[in-house]
């Protein structure tokens, strides 16, 4: 049991850097660092984009739109580090 959840901390921690990942793209379009026609930066998107977008969707909905500020990572960020911590501290301890 101990396995399957090092498994799911190791997914979390992952999807975390997934998001960084999107993030920090998302910026570098934003300010023409990179170039979306590449074929190489597309594709990383495409993934990035389709592994986050369908989490951060939900989020969007329910929470209100400040303008051109978009903290829907953020929440995200704060659920995968509230999961985290109940893993570690409450589930794990708890099994043999």
């Amino acid at each position: 049991m101990r396995a399957i959840l090092d498994i799911i901390l190791l997914v979390l921690q992952l999807y975390w850097l997934v998001a960084v990942v999107m993030i920090v793209m998302s910026w570098l379009f934003a300010f023409n660092v990179i170039n979306g026609s590449n074929q190489f930066v597309a594709a990383v998107w495409r993934l990035v984009n389709g592994l986050t977008e369908p989490v951060l969707r939900p989020i969007r909905k329910v929470i209100p739109n400040f303008g051109g500020l978009d903290i829907s990572p953020i929440i995200l960020f704060l659920g995968i580090i509230f999961i985290q911590n109940v893993i570690r501290y409450y589930i794990y301890p708890n099994v043999f």
